[in-house]
């Protein structure tokens, strides 16, 4: 039998949360014996173990061999967009707060062959090039309490739309057709909004700055920090005009030093400029370009579009961008924690099923560090909070 989860240091009662959070997706899973696969899948997700494969999952719960966990993939009968649902709510349950930010954002898989759902040359920034890979796209809901992914989805490539028995192989529903990155972010965002996430923002990178997504989240009323790449156009004096030569012609007293918030060596501290855009927007919303300077290298350069409340502070359109690093975190613990891309399946089902209860276990793993956190908070263990940012200057860009 796999060792219990609550041996770990620091996970006190963790068996007792893991069996309520079970209870939770139980009823999607249609026979008693897919139940209880998922609840060892789940124990070997959260274990020890170096590699969260079929093989190594099933020595570490005392099985013959991998056939039942590549039967939970593949064979089972169960709802994985039910999972997800309960997965959502499970978050929100326990991260969830009114400033809570979603945030969107990819990572690729890396892959050696030609069979998996989606896969292809292309480029991620997790391997920073062009790749033989899969790449998934993320939703993640953060908040003071922490950071838990809240949806998924497998970008499928163009070359994949006209090959059907490549499809067929790959058990691709025939609905499925071509998205791009910023429409399956749509669609997920859309799924939050629906079931009443509560989150002030949206923000995610560059991918997802485009024109298609920002007018979408206008007309739903969402606030957005989303970055845009340097070329950006923006218009100014009747014409157009790129943000990266907009910000070339910035005096140097209109940058003010603030914190995106806190990193592992402590805050992170950029230049900043807020410029007020001439756009039409709802009454009382507002357009920005928001521009990061590295304080070491004023050569790099971030920059941002801004909707939300006219009266919207230069500090909290800060605070957001620097919300999008938690999503990087939390890929990043994903895959060293609880196995997200060491899956070895190559069908478009098991690969959704085998994301969800990562994400899953992700999500507990988050949900028991913020209690955690509380319970050394209330102990008068928690850090101070750290020193207020100084009073930004204010800039106007009316063109």
């Amino acid at each position: 039998m796999a060792p219990p989860i609550d041996a770990a240091p620091g996970l006190a009662h963790a068996n007792a949360d893991l069996d309520t959070l079970h209870a939770r997706i139980a009823p999607r899973f249609r026979r008693a014996e897919a139940r209880v696969r998922a609840r060892r899948y789940l124990d070997g997700l959260l274990g020890p173990i170096e590699r969260k494969n079929g093989w190594q999952m099933a020595e570490y719960l005392d099985e013959t061999g991998p056939q039942g966990v590549q039967r939970l993939l593949n064979a089972a009968d169960w709802d994985a967009e039910a999972v997800r649902d309960d997965l959502r709510a499970y978050v929100i349950e326990h991260l969830g707060d009114p400033d809570g930010v979603l945030i969107v954002d990819e990572t690729g898989f890396l892959k050696k062959g030609t069979k998996s759902a989606g896969v292809a040359r292309q480029y991620s920034g997790t391997a920073g090039r062009r790749e033989n890979q899969q790449i998934g796209v993320f939703l993640a809901y953060a908040s003071a309490r922490g950071c838990a992914f809240l949806d998924r989805a497998l970008y499928l490539p163009e070359v994949w739309t006209t090959d059907a028995q490549r499809r067929a192989e790959a058990g691709i529903p025939e609905d499925v057709a071509f998205a791009t990155k910023g429409q399956l972010a749509q669609a997920m965002l859309a799924r939050a909004f629906a079931a009443n996430v509560p989150a002030r923002w949206v923000t995610g990178d560059s991918v997802y700055g485009h024109d298609e997504l920002r007018r979408w989240l206008e007309e739903q009323g969402r606030r957005y920090v989303l970055a845009v790449a340097c070329t950006h156009l923006i218009w100014t004096a009747g014409r157009q005009e790129e943000v990266q030569s907009v910000a070339a012609t910035l005096a140097a007293d209109a940058w003010t030093r603030l914190s995106a918030g806190m990193g592992s060596q402590g805050p992170r501290w950029y230049d900043w400029v807020c410029l007020r855009l001439p756009y039409d927007a709802r009454s009382g919303m507002a357009h920005w370009l928001l521009i990061r300077r590295d304080r070491n290298d004023p050569t790099e350069v971030a920059y941002y579009r801004v909707y939300a409340p006219a009266d919207t502070p230069i500090q909290e359109m800060v605070r957001v961008a620097g919300m999008r690093w938690a999503i990087e975190g939390a890929l990043e613990q994903a895959k060293g924690e609880v196995g997200l891309d060491q899956y070895e399946v190559r069908r478009w089902e098991a690969w959704y099923r085998h994301i969800t209860l990562v994400l899953l276990a992700h999500a507990f793993l988050e949900v028991t560090r913020a209690r955690s956190a509380g319970d050394a908070t209330e102990k008068g263990e928690g850090l101070a909070n750290a020193s207020p940012s100084p009073s930004p200057k204010s800039a106007a860009y009316s063109g």
